[in-house]
């Protein structure tokens, strides 16, 4: 007679794999968690970013200014066609265009030329956990500039 063979797993076989498998997630849960707990800092630097690219692009394709609104107390901004809320987590610290401070004011805007150049910009936002960005934009190309500065 012919040994009848069976294939697969042992329990010890499937209790390494389940052992390996929590030691990975144990590993890996601490910066998950971290990422997470960021998501809010990361949104507002890429809406930011984002509304300075769409704000540039349209006024140089239009031949037209174009302008960033925001709205400090209300916690959003908007450009054409883009708009923002930012997370409760997110707090402003600084919002200077052209050199005056705009924190406290109702709104402030950011003006966009067709010819490719802006006001002068700088936004300063922190989060709950402790990190803080600053935004800036080049008066003469009107890029963006973004910066951790914690």
């Amino acid at each position: 007679m012919r040994a009848r063979r069976t294939s697969g797993f042992t329990l010890i076989e499937v209790m390494m794999v389940v052992a390996i498998l929590g030691l990975t997630l144990t590993m890996g849960l601490p910066s998950f968690v971290k990422t997470i707990k960021r998501e809010g800092m990361r949104k507002v630097q890429m809406d930011l970013m984002e509304a300075c690219r769409t704000a540039r692009r349209s006024a140089i394709l239009s031949s037209e200014p174009v302008y960033i609104t925001f709205h400090p107390r209300d916690g959003d901004f908007e450009t054409s066609g883009f708009h923002s809320q930012w997370p409760e987590d997110i707090h402003l610290e600084m919002l200077a265009v052209n050199f005056l401070e705009y924190k406290d004011a109702e709104s402030a805007r950011v003006r966009f030329n067709p010819n490719g150049t802006s006001d002068e910009f700088t936004i300063v936002v922190h989060s709950d956990q402790g990190d803080i960005v600053k935004l800036s934009l080049e008066p003469i190309t009107a890029l963006a500039r973004m910066e951790n500065l914690r």
